[in-house]
């Protein structure tokens, strides 16, 4: 676990690097570069392996500074000039004792790095990547952060609509769902449809392959390749995460096939052509009528 000093932390400046040559490759934590890997340094200064931690996990209530370190380490003959920097919600946050790292031949170099939370931020879930770069080559290592205190899990579902997606009767219902919250959802959607002879959806509720940070909205369309082509649909989602999240929202599709459509508004053109000979009749018999009474007078 991380410690949680404090000013100290600040001090962080140098990069401790291995100064024992390595032996066999060790098996990295992340994805290897050309000659060298990142990853969580590993505990009592020992080489990282399968077994370490493959991502980050930090922990900390607002206003405190948490530190940790990345290892890079060099599998290659020759020696590396390295970048570092952060992605993601808490990027801003974060600070290397270095950013460029130079790590000789057969050699590990452990990174220190901080993450100073505000003393406002919200509490919940945060989620970014601390990124190497060197050689034409990028990699990331992933990093979770948890601000301790109240969580509220809170979502909406918004912005509902169908619309054909062609001319063989398919549609596409698009929304968006929006993170209300200050924690982390994995969202789960279930969709029904009812027309005007009953139900013609029905898809159970699943897990959406995507987490909405705290804040976010993140817009989804759902294919509904066997839309009805004929019909007045009612469509609902409901979507709810961990935490007890629940939200629903509907959206009203009618479909109709484009002979029918051009029916109908030949029909309603007729319906005003006709009506309108009829207005023009009647107007021009009751300006005739109104002559002859006033000659009459």
């Amino acid at each position: 676990m991380p410690s949680r000093t404090g000013a100290a932390l600040r001090a962080a400046a140098a990069v401790a690097v291995a100064t024992v040559l390595l032996g066999a490759p060790p098996a990295p934590a992340a994805a290897a570069g050309p000659g060298w890997s990142a990853a969580p340094a590993p505990g009592a200064g020992s080489a990282p392996d399968a077994t370490d931690r493959p991502y980050f996990y930090l922990e900390g209530r607002p206003g405190t500074v948490l530190q940790d370190k990345l290892s890079v380490t060099n599998k290659d003959q020759r020696p590396h000039t390295l970048r570092l920097r952060s992605e993601g919600a808490q990027g801003a946050w974060l600070a290397f004792a270095d950013r460029t790292v130079k790590v000789p031949a057969r050699t590990r170099a452990d990174v220190p790095f901080t993450v100073t939370v505000p003393p406002d931020a919200a509490p919940g879930d945060r989620s970014g990547a601390l990124v190497v770069t060197g050689g034409g080559h990028r990699t990331g290592v992933r990093m979770h952060l948890r601000i301790s205190g109240a969580t509220l899990s809170a979502l909406s579902v918004e912005d509902v609509r169908v619309v054909r997606t062609g001319s063989g009767g398919g549609a596409a219902i698009r929304y968006a769902v929006v993170n209300r919250g200050n924690t982390e959802l994995t969202p789960r959607l279930a969709v029904r449809a009812d027309g005007l002879f009953g139900a013609v959806l029905r898809r159970d509720a699943r897990t959406l392959p995507v987490q909405v940070p705290p804040g976010k909205r993140v817009r989804f369309t759902e294919r509904w390749p066997d839309a009805p082509a004929l019909d007045a649909v009612d469509v609902k989602l409901t979507v709810t995460a961990g935490g007890g999240a629940h939200a629903a929202a509907s959206a009203t599709y009618t479909a109709a096939p484009g002979w029918l459509l051009a029916a109908a508004a030949a029909a309603a053109l007729g319906m005003a052509g006709g009506g309108g000979a009829w207005l023009f009749r009647r107007r021009k018999r009751s300006r005739m009528d109104g002559t002859e009474s006033g000659a009459s007078a």
